[in-house]
Formats: structure tokens, C-alpha cells, sequence
């Protein structure tokens, strides 16, 4: 499968939902998404990184976009995340990691020396025609949620 690049179309996808029910990414067109990827629900990284989309969410919002979270995870713990966090957005579940793999980046991961596939912490732009016009791959919290609401305000 080729990766999505700079440029090109993101192909549609629909994953199951936070809250029940599938989104899909055409139901967005027209808005500006970013989306965003994330190891896993409950871990204090992936914590801080949804708590900032939060407490930016209405900088996001003005600014014609919407946030798009997504995880291996399935949707029931999708929900706890976003009741624990009070999270205004959604998150899609991606247990396939076919979406996932389709951005490269479900990827070959190391920690405390063990080797095993996860998702590398990665948020994408996409405009309001489905074109993926920026991304931030290998992701380091802090400070990156304010570099892509900047971008968005621009």
C-alpha cells in the first residue's frame, strides 16, 4: 500500500467511533481536519497530547477545522479517555491499523528493549477538499499542538 504524501487526495476511510455509531472522513468535507494519531488511550504522553487538542479546541474550531483522534484502541475505552478527560472530539478506533498503515505510521517500535508494531505519534493536516497539505511525523508533545494550531491559523 502507498503512503499518503503531500499533495495528494486522502483516500475516504470510515472506522468505528467514540460515543458508538462510524465516522467517516467525508463527512468533512469542506472543513479542514487534523488528524491525529496516538499510541494508546490512558498513557500519560498520549494524556497531555489530548489535553491540549482540548483546551485548543476552540482555537481549532474557529478556525474552520475539526480534530479527528485515532488509536488501536476500541471504542469503548475511547469512551473512558474522553469522559476521564472531557474531551470535546471524537476518537476512531483503528484495530485494523489499516488506516494507520495507509499514513506509514504503523511502524516497528522500540521500548525498554523489547521490539513490537504500534502507531508513531503523527497528526496530519487535511483541507477542505481532502488534500493532505501538511504533516508532523515522530511527534513530540509538548509544544506541537500549538505549532499546528498556528499552522491552521495562517
Amino acid at each position: 500500500m502507498n503512503q499518503i504524501s503531500i499533495g495528494q487526495e486522502v483516500p475516504d476511510f470510515t472506522l468505528p467511533s467514540s460515543g458508538g455509531g462510524a465516522v467517516s472522513l467525508s463527512q468533512y468535507r469542506g472543513r479542514k481536519v487534523l488528524l491525529y494519531f496516538y499510541p494508546k488511550d490512558m498513557t500519560p504522553a498520549c494524556t497531555q497530547q489530548a489535553c491540549e487538542f482540548r483546551d485548543a479546541h476552540d482555537r481549532i474550531t474557529a478556525s474552520g477545522a475539526v480534530v479527528l483522534g485515532i488509536s488501536a484502541d476500541p471504542p469503548a475505552k475511547h469512551d473512558k479517555f474522553i469522559l476521564k478527560n472531557s474531551l470535546p472530539f471524537p476518537l476512531l478506533s483503528d484495530e485494523s491499523h489499516e488506516v494507520s498503515e495507509s499514513f506509514g505510521v504503523w511502524q516497528l517500535k522500540k521500548l525498554y528493549g523489547k521490539e513490537f508494531m504500534g502507531i508513531v505519534r503523527s497528526t496530519f493536516l487535511i483541507d477542505e477538499h481532502g488534500i493532505l497539505v501538511e504533516e508532523w511525523r515522530k511527534v513530540r508533545v509538548k509544544g506541537h499542538v500549538e505549532d499546528a494550531v498556528k499552522k491552521l491559523e495562517k
